[in-house]
């Protein structure tokens, strides 16, 4: 069964202890997929130059963020690895001449198991977590992502966890959405649907707002959208699921690459 790939927005880690209608969509979105073999997660708070692997059979949450709720850094989620998936990938990005690094004991961090946490709130369900790099440009994240997209023909689910429009420097005092996000994301949504990889890769240049929405500081969270994109090559098909906008700029939003749901 061949499963779509997603780009999720993973927001604030203040969303593993939220209840809203964007935790609820998580949670719905995670009853509807057919249960996956496995997931992998391209991860925004993994940034690194060697595209790395997590190879470990069990996996520590991290709580890798700062000043919140001391509750929060009591969450676990548990997850098993899967090495035979982690193998699977590692030869891959081998096959297709990409330097790669199997990495053990790192742990997920808050953009795997956030999500997640509403998805497949019972942790049961094997993940191994793989690092993006936010100065490859959107053209080389997307090629990498393509050599990934066999995984998806054999029940593996693939996600980007970032966020589209992700300036904290720039959040608002209400939920009532920015003009300049929105022109962001509608920007980005409209070449997506149409699969303009030519000017999508070229969003810095092209996108009204792009340096306010995606600041040098921080790329990382932009770059999991092209290699969830990227394992969906083959079909091209993209289909927005869910938009929202709290502290009126953190876009939150989700996006279906592929067929599958």
């Amino acid at each position: 069964m061949t499963l779509p790939a997603l780009f999720i927005a993973h927001g604030s880690p203040l969303l593993s202890v939220e209840s809203s209608d964007y935790t609820q969509f998580l949670n719905q979105l995670g009853e509807r997929l057919p249960a996956p073999k496995a997931i992998v997660v391209f991860t925004a708070h993994w940034d690194c130059p060697v595209p790395s692997v997590t190879m470990d059979e069990k996996h520590q949450t991290l709580h890798d963020f700062y000043g919140y709720p001391s509750a929060m850094y009591n969450i676990q989620y548990p997850a098993v690895g899967q090495t035979e998936i982690a193998n699977e990938i590692c030869a891959l990005f081998s096959r297709s001449n990409l330097p790669y690094q199997p990495v053990m004991r790192r742990g997920l961090d808050h953009g795997v198991w956030v999500p997640l946490l509403h998805m497949y709130p019972e942790a049961n369900i094997p993940v191994i977590a793989v690092s993006v790099d936010s100065l490859r440009s959107p053209q080389e994240q997307y090629d990498i992502g393509r050599m990934l997209e066999q995984l998806r023909h054999d029940h593996v689910l693939i996600i980007g966890s970032g966020g589209t429009v992700h300036n904290l420097r720039m959040l608002a005092q209400d939920d009532e959405p920015q003009d300049w996000a929105i022109e962001f994301d509608d920007w980005l949504g409209e070449r997506l649907q149409q699969w303009n990889t030519r000017e999508l890769f070229q969003y810095d240049k092209k996108a009204p707002h792009a340096r306010t929405a995606v600041p040098s500081y921080g790329m990382e969270h932009i770059a999991p959208l092209f290699y969830a994109m990227g394992t969906a090559d083959m079909s091209r098909t993209a289909r927005r699921l869910f938009q929202s906008y709290p502290h009126g700029t953190l876009s939150l939003n989700c996006w279906q690459f592929g067929d599958g749901i």
